[in-house]
Parts: structure tokens; C-alpha cells; sequence
């Protein structure tokens, strides 16, 4: 009967949030959307279009492979194409996806440098990183009348690039002072960043973010300048800000970091990201916005445009987007949305007969390169079958960095709660080298638990409220993420990853 009734329970709840969902698609309609269009950390979008298709990629930090392409229809159901970047280099910030004469790039800061990685297919092969041995963040790839290429940074300044692209050919010039903000704004910092060019008519915009990044929720905005050459003289818009968050009652929290683009109608749209009011753990999530030009030549947001309601959808038909973070571990390969907290080694994983085995390092969560996803809801369960080899410790976490992290993880014989580093036996001598754990978050209330047979579940003592593992609190631009551990000696294997939301 306890077996029947778990089962009837995850059914139920898996029931419920579809209900949900469609009861939400159904009120908006099929003509409309709401915001986010990537729920979850998807920090600092760049959006190519190439011809009826949209590719997007953002920031991807200290996770491996990095720089994950996506791509969209619609731009509201998106599907992952790959990864571009397999070799660490250091935490990858805000890259610039592009397309110059039938082959694309993407230029991206890591490591007190700037690099850049090509391909002539979206879905790769994409190369080794190419160092520019450039000391600034954020490249924005522009090209002038003749087509010769260059690279915006934070700084307001540019940097010209051979025509390959591969190699810096001359001097930094400045062109870009920014846009004054008032003393009485409760900002961050002055932080101008996230340069993008794009051309209508007769005139060049620059659009930039200034504000900082994160701090108070007013920080973040974004910024329109216009020039009749891509070198300036930049003259400000009377719209700026063009988007920013007012006050701390707001949904959209940090609003910023702007890509302007036109779509395949001829609309034009800005993708930026924001933080979630309640949930800034999740990282800044991407969203989207139409803008309107005016007789004179600015692009603004419309009148009465509100971020979070609903919006009307670029077209109307929908092509539904089929990923899920569900992973049964099948094939040979890892799927897109796994990455490694570090290093991405592949020497250390095999994907074989439905099961991920990880050898095991480390002495902890934090020294044992977890492998991590991308929650995209308020609340869910989390589970995973996990068989211990040798002296491993296998877990299920949510992790930030490594140094903040808690989950619930089990040796060959006992179940260990894991609360902010502090490591304990939380049930022993209950199991025999397999075992399931589970986790379910609430609004940033996490209970855990395990069972020996994949059916009775047992709730351990321990519970957590992770909502402080954010960048506020703890900085590094990071988001807390679901991770799967293997530390110690020995290894271990996972078996039917599940994530259900519960809406």
C-alpha cells in the first residue's frame, strides 16, 4: 500500500503542474507569453538571427563545457544545439555570439583575457579558444561601411580585429563616456558594460549596461546611445533608460544587459536578464521585450509595456520546445544540460547501459567537481538512483560554489545530511552500497530524503532554506544549482535522474 501511495503521489503532482501549465497557456492564450523566456540562470544573453532561425548563448562561468547554443523558432521555445567551448580557460563572462561571412564566432572574457572560438556550423565543430590577449570584459563584434571588423568593450572603447577575426590589429581607441546617472539612484556601481552594435538607416546604436550587475534591485538598466559611424561621436537617447527597474515591489529585479535585434517580420525586440523578486538564487534569467521606434529615429519600449505580464507573442504559431532536465542517461554522451563545476575532463565520466558513472575525488562537495543543471522553477523534486563503488560517497546537492552547498549524499551503509558544509550520518546502517535520494524544494524550503527500493521514501531529520545562496549574499555571479557528487575513492553510478516541477 506505502508503494502504491508514493507512486500515486508523484503522479499526482506531476499531474498538477501540467494542469497548472496549461491552465496558464489557456488564460494568455496562444497569441501571448510571459516572462522569462529562459527561467533560471541564462545570465547575459547575446541573440544571433541567421535567416529564419534565432541562436542564443550567455555567461557560463566556472561550469564545463561552456557556452551552451540554443536555438528558437519562435524566440519564445527554445532547444539546445551544443557547446562551444570544451577547454577551460577560466569563468567565461558575457560572450558575443556573431556571424561574419558564412562562419560564426563567439568572443567571450575569461581569465583577464579575451577569446574567441569559430565554427562553420552552428552545431560545430567548434574550435580550441583563440586568445586575443585583450584586459577587458565583455567584447561587443561590430563591422563599419567596408566591413572591417571590430570589438566594443566595457571601457566605451574598441579594439580593430583582422579580417578573419582572429587576431587584434591595432591600438584601443575610446569613443563612449556612457550616460550620466543621477546621484539619488540607488545603484551599485557606475559599471558600464554588455556593448552591442547595431545598424538602422542612417545611424549606428550603441547599446550598453550601466548600474552594476546586481546590489539593489534598481541597479541594472540599459542604455541606447546613436552615431551616424560606429566610432562615434555618441549622442545619448532622451528615452535612457531604456529599460530599469524602479523599485524593490517589481517582479524583475536588476533589469539589464540588452541585445537589440530585429526579427524575421521585421518587429524589433531586446533580450536582457533580471533577477527574480524572492528567488535571486536562481540567477539572472533571460527575458524578452518588444521595443518601438519613434519618428525621430530612438527605439524605446512601448507605453505601458510591464515586464511580467503578458506580452504578445513575436508569431502565433508555437513550435513546443521537448527539453527537460529528465535523464534516464541514455546514449553515450552527457546531455547538454549537465556541466562540471571546474575542469571539464572526460577521462573522469562514461554514459553506458542507461547509467552515468563519475570516479570519485576530492574529500568533499566542494573539492569534488560536482557535475550541475539548471533548476528553472520555484519549486520541484529532485531524484536519482545512485550505486556506491569502492570507498565513494555519492550525493544530490544544491550547490553554489565550493564553498557553499547542502544536500543529501550516502556511503556504502549510511544516508549523510550535508547543511552548508556541516556533514553528518543522518540514517545508518540502512542501506547496501544502493540507494535513491531525493529532494524537494519548496520556495527555497528543502526537505530530503532516501529509499532502498526506489518506492517507500524516508524523510531524514534535517531540512534546509537556501535561499541566501546568491550573489548578494555570497558574490561570484553564481546561481544554486542541482549537482550530482562522487567524492572519495572509488565511484559512482546514477541511474534515472528525475526533476518534476511543482508549480
Amino acid at each position: 500500500m506505502e508503494k502504491i501511495t508514493a507512486t500515486f503521489v508523484l503522479i499526482l503532482l506531476a499531474y498538477l503542474a501540467n494542469a497548472q501549465h496549461q491552465v496558464n497557456s489557456s488564460a494568455r492564450g496562444d497569441r501571448y507569453y510571459l516572462n522569462p523566456v529562459f527561467a533560471g540562470d541564462y545570465p547575459d544573453p547575446s541573440l544571433l538571427r541567421d535567416g529564419s532561425d534565432y541562436y542564443m548563448v550567455h555567461s557560463s562561468f566556472e561550469y564545463s563545457p561552456g557556452l551552451l547554443i540554443w536555438h528558437s523558432k519562435d524566440l519564445i521555445n527554445w532547444t539546445p544545439v551544443t557547446h562551444a567551448l570544451h577547454k577551460y580557460v577560466g569563468s567565461v563572462w558575457a560572450p558575443d555570439l556573431v556571424k561574419y561571412k558564412d562562419k560564426y564566432y563567439i568572443y567571450f572574457p575569461a581569465g583577464n583575457s579575451t577569446y574567441v572560438v569559430t565554427a562553420d556550423a552552428i552545431n560545430g565543430p567548434w574550435s580550441d579558444p583563440v586568445d586575443l590577449k585583450i584586459n577587458y570584459i565583455d567584447p561587443g563584434h561590430f563591422t563599419d561601411a567596408r566591413g572591417k571588423r571590430y570589438l566594443y568593450f566595457n571601457n566605451g572603447g574598441y579594439i580593430p580585429l583582422a579580417d578573419d577575426g582572429l587576431a587584434v590589429t591595432g591600438e584601443f581607441k575610446h569613443a563612449y563616456d556612457g550616460w550620466k546617472i543621477p546621484r539619488e539612484w540607488s545603484i551599485e556601481c557606475f559599471c558600464m558594460e554588455g556593448p552591442k552594435v547595431v545598424k538602422r538607416g542612417d545611424y549606428y546604436y550603441l547599446t550598453v549596461a550601466e548600474g552594476g550587475t546586481a546590489g539593489p534591485a534598481t541597479s541594472h538598466m540599459v542604455i541606447s546611445a546613436r552615431a551616424k559611424s560606429p566610432f562615434g561621436p555618441w549622442e545619448n537617447s532622451p528615452y535612457n533608460p531604456i529599460i530599469r527597474t524602479k523599485e524593490n515591489a517589481e517582479k524583475w529585479w536588476s533589469k539589464g544587459h540588452g541585445t537589440v535585434f530585429e526579427d524575421t517580420r521585421g518587429k524589433w525586440w531586446m533580450v536582457f536578464h533580471a533577477y527574480e523578486n524572492g528567488h535571486y538564487n536562481m540567477g539572472r534569467q533571460t527575458l524578452l521585450q518588444p521595443i518601438e521606434w519613434t519618428k525621430d529615429g530612438w527605439y524605446k519600449l512601448p507605453a505601458g509595456m510591464k515586464t511580467d505580464e503578458p506580452i504578445a507573442r513575436p508569431v502565433k504559431s508555437i513550435s513546443k520546445s521537448l527539453f527537460s532536465l529528465d535523464d534516464d542517461f541514455s546514449g553515450n554522451d552527457l546531455k547538454p544540460q549537465w556541466q562540471f563545476f571546474g575542469a571539464y575532463d572526460t577521462s573522469r565520466f562514461h554514459v553506458a547501459d542507461k547509467s552515468l558513472t563519475i570516479k570519485a575525488k576530492g574529500h568533499s562537495v566542494g573539492d569534488c567537481a560536482p557535475l550541475l543543471c539548471i533548476p528553472s522553477n520555484h519549486s520541484y523534486i529532485a531524484q536519482v538512483e545512485l550505486m556506491i563503488e569502492g570507498q565513494a560517497t555519492g550525493g544530490l546537492v544544491l550547490f553554489y560554489d565550493n564553498k557553499y552547498y547542502s544536500g543529501v549524499l550516502a556511503d556504502k551503509e549510511n544516508v549523510l545530511a550535508n547543511l552548508r558544509g556541516w556533514q553528518f550520518p543522518a540514517a545508518k546502517g540502512v542501506m547496501k552500497s544502493h540507494v535513491f535520494l531525493r529532494l524537494k524544494n519548496i520556495n527555497n524550503t528543502v526537505d530530503m530524503y532516501y529509499s532502498v527500493d526506489g518506492q517507500k521514501w524516508t524523510k531524514i531529520e534535517n531540512s534546509l532554506e537556501v535561499s541566501g545562496y546568491n550573489h548578494n549574499v555570497l558574490s561570484g555571479f553564481l546561481s544554486l544549482r542541482l549537482g550530482l557528487c562522487a567524492i572519495g575513492d572509488g565511484k559512482v553510478k546514477f541511474r534515472n535522474f528525475m526533476y518534476t516541477p511543482l508549480n
